[in-house]
């Protein structure tokens, strides 16, 4: 069954998962953006700059879906059970 606090649970861990997740991509990108980004160049015949746009439209897209999907839902069921 269901409930207001198993479905808080499972909001949570998903949030932590997903922040961890994207903290992870982001320091990857971060410290390792050039060879990454010249695989990724490669593999789908693009210029490295579009690659590298493409990594930011990727977190921001990823960051906003894990803070609506995520952490707000979680937040006003911890809110509302108090």
């Amino acid at each position: 069954m269901l409930t207001i606090d198993v479905l808080t649970t499972f909001l949570g861990w998903c949030s932590t998962i997903n922040i961890v997740l994207l903290m992870m991509t982001s320091l990857l990108l971060i410290g390792w953006k050039e060879p990454i980004s010249q695989i990724h160049s490669q593999l789908f015949a693009l210029e490295q700059q579009r690659v590298l746009q493409a990594y930011f439209h990727y977190l921001a897209n990823y960051k906003i879906a894990v803070l609506i999907l995520n952490i707000v839902p979680y937040f006003s069921l911890k809110i509302m059970t108090g």
